[in-house]
């Protein structure tokens, strides 16, 4: 239990970490806003408080006297300077490390701490401070504006589950009396016969009249990481409302009213849960719905009504669950996103640039681990970004831009998709440089004619920089190469725009989820596939006489839009005679509308998705495989990857004016006006 009380608390602290590392980001753009200052003391208020409550008494002392300069600001005393904010986020990076320490993830280095502190005196101009003693946390920081002595009368009801959580309530009292005068009226109403206690729960109350010449503020501060557990009411004092008053009349008043916001026990409307545990649920209901596939096929080859009617409700209630299990792992992408602003400041001072982080769409869920494994290539994105396209203020003025850079990291749903944009206005890219740059590399052919399109992909080249000196940002070729290798295993796309003095955008195309999706499930001779509901957009019917009068071209008239496709039974090397009538699955893909011509199409199917292993881990156009309800397994295919290739491979044929030979690439189309290209041989999966 007691192990599990330290966990929550690291766990906690990392999120006021992150809070205040917003809040001192902001503050650097809006020095005189006392919300900004408010937000920052409270953080690390609370780190300070619930440090010392459950037993991290170095972090606590720590915070402590970084809470004391924070409250110097917010009385006016103080003036936040860029200086300061930058000596507190490398105290925020210590507290971090002492956190790590505590986990057993390395050493915290005291001395770094004594040096933070002593260059905060130093900046401050305060004498060395008093340590708060321990383990109770010191609350003379709290104080607002000091004013004449006043009387409040405070109700404090703890929540049931306070012990369970770790805290001790008389430490918080102790924090109360070092605010003033106090006061204390134990209030033992609620406690039950000796033979129903629990002794893991809080039963009592206290009616204190404290005197101080801290306001209101200032006292509910000491109650700030109980806050959502409490009951709690701060007034102005009445004369005689605490001396003499008997319990009684002290439990009736309280059922009269409450501050507004204030919430009773056992009213928390969220809990925290491993990932882990999540993790499990998700695994157990895509076993479900893979039971139920089995049911429904049993069910349809039975014909029982009986067996069909339960079958169907299985089916609803599966759907439902699946549903609700996915929610709960979806997240918004704020916390990741506010993490950028930190490393923009940083890269700004290290490479005497200046920038600001622009976020949208931070709202936009995804799943959590999708959100975890997103962190490592949009780093290397905004590094990139800000040593290479980012241009130092003085050329900015000379180009006629506005010192200050922006970089734009945005988030929007496309359909089962997320797209997370991340653009400047920099300098863009170069084609003619960056081919020059991949020739002298050795990356590319001097003879080879590529597109500006394929000339800008050549940044995501394992080795390929432009830079030509190695910098401790860049200039090493493995940046892009790692967001490349990150968005492939993600099962996503990269798409690059840029315009010559205009700046970038690099746009990563994720599923929203690598659990479950909604599939269509298609037959290929033997064969059978998913292709994501999301991306299949209709089913046209292509008969031998529509091919016939293609002349052995791949196009299909679909309501007279003229649209190419590829036959999977071809792209794959299935063995199967082709039929009189086939189904075209028109998909939607970042290169626009392409077919995918397939025998029949048999309907939705709920897909659990399963990986291939790493022995087929470079198949770029198979994203994962199902089991189907008679055990058979389907290939998840990933139609924009396959339809990419087979345009950079359709390219590629074209400018080398050759044809590939039978048993590189198959049967080929007779025009190299569209995408009728075929996987190259290490490509290639055996469906059979």
């Amino acid at each position: 239990m007691i192990d599990k009380i330290r966990q929550g608390f690291q766990d906690e602290a990392r999120e006021l970490l992150g809070e205040l590392e917003s809040a001192l980001l902001e503050l650097d753009e809006k020095r005189d806003d006392p919300e900004i200052v408010g937000r920052a003391f409270r953080a690390l208020h609370t780190i300070k408080g619930s440090g010392a409550m459950f037993g991290f008494d170095d972090i606590a002392g720590f915070a402590h006297n970084l809470e004391a300069v924070f409250d110097q600001l917010r009385m006016g005393k103080l003036a936040a300077s860029a200086d300061l904010i930058n000596l507190t986020l490398a105290a925020g990076d210590q507290i971090k490390t002492m956190l790590d320490a505590a986990a057993g993830l390395g050493a915290a280095d005291e001395n770094r701490s004594v040096q933070l502190l002593a260059e905060l005196r130093r900046l401050t101009g305060t004498p060395e401070p008093s340590q708060p003693a321990a383990p109770a946390p010191a609350a003379a920081s709290a104080a607002a504006e000091p004013g004449p002595p006043a009387d409040w009368t405070v109700h404090f009801r703890p929540g049931p589950d306070l012990f369970l959580h770790g805290t001790n309530p008389l430490l918080l009292l102790r924090e109360m009396g070092e605010l003033g005068e106090l006061l204390t009226q134990l209030d033992a109403g609620a406690i039950p016969p000796l033979g129903e206690i629990d002794p893991e729960r809080c039963y009592v109350a206290w009616d204190m009249v404290l005197t101080t010449t801290a306001g209101r503020e200032a006292i509910q501060d000491v109650f700030i990481f109980v806050a959502d557990d409490c009951e709690l009411r701060v007034e102005p004092a009445s004369a005689g409302s605490l001396a003499g008053a008997a319990p009684g009349a002290t439990a009736a008043k309280r059922d009269s009213g409450s501050t507004p916001g204030a919430r009773g026990p056992g009213t928390a409307s969220n809990i925290r849960v491993s990932a882990e545990k999540l993790d499990q649920l998700v695994n157990l209901v895509g076993e479900l719905v893979t039971v139920q596939a089995r049911l429904s096929e049993v069910s349809a080859r039975r014909d029982d009504p009986d067996i069909l009617a339960i079958s169907e409700e299985i089916d609803r209630l599966t759907a439902e669950l699946r549903a609700n299990s996915m929610s709960i792992r979806m997240m918004p992408l704020r916390n990741t996103f506010e993490r950028f602003r930190r490393l923009v400041h940083d890269l700004g001072i290290e490479l005497h640039k200046q920038a600001e982080l622009v976020i949208e769409g931070a709202d936009t869920e995804l799943d959590k681990t999708v959100i975890d494994q997103l962190n490592d290539p949009l780093v290397h994105l905004i590094r990139n970004g800000m040593d290479h396209g980012i241009e130092p203020p003085e050329a900015r003025r000379a180009a006629g831009k506005p010192p200050t850079a922006t970089i734009r990291l945005s988030a929007m749903h496309s359909g089962a998709q997320v797209l997370i944009r991340v653009s400047d206005d920099g300098r863009g890219l170069d084609a003619r440089a960056m081919r020059a740059r991949a020739i002298e590399q050795g990356l590319i052919d001097p003879a080879a004619q590529l597109t500006e399109s394929e000339i800008f992909s050549l940044i995501l080249e394992p080795g390929f920089s432009t830079a030509r000196e190695v910098t401790s940002v860049s200039g090493r070729g493995v940046g892009m190469d790692v967001v490349r290798r990150s968005v492939d295993a993600l099962r996503g796309a990269i798409e690059i725009a840029s315009q010559p003095g205009a700046g970038l955008t690099i746009t990563l195309r994720l599923p929203l989820t690598l659990a479950i999706i909604d599939g269509l499930l298609v037959r290929v001779g033997p064969t059978f596939f998913i292709l994501p509901l999301a991306n299949s957009l209709e089913c046209v019917e292509l008969t031998r006489q529509e091919v016939q009068n293609a002349h052995g071209n791949h196009l299909a008239n679909v309501r007279g839009e003229t649209i190419p496709y590829i036959r999977l039974s071809e792209y794959f090397g299935v063995d199967a005679p082709i039929p009189e009538r086939e189904q075209i699955m028109v998909v939607e893909t970042g290169d626009g509308h392409y077919g995918l011509a397939v025998d029949e199409v048999l309907g939705n199917h709920q897909t659990v998705i399963k990986n291939l292993g790493k022995l087929y881990r470079d198949v770029a156009t198979v994203s994962g495989a199902t089991i189907l309800g008679n055990g058979t397994v389907a290939l998840i295919l990933d139609p924009h990857r396959l339809v990419q290739i087979a345009i950079q491979a359709a390219s590629q044929d074209i400018r080398s004016g050759a044809r590939r030979s039978q048993r590189d690439s198959g049967p080929r189309s007779q025009t190299p006006t569209h995408a009728n290209a075929f996987m190259r041989k290490e490509n290639r999966i055996d469906v059979t």
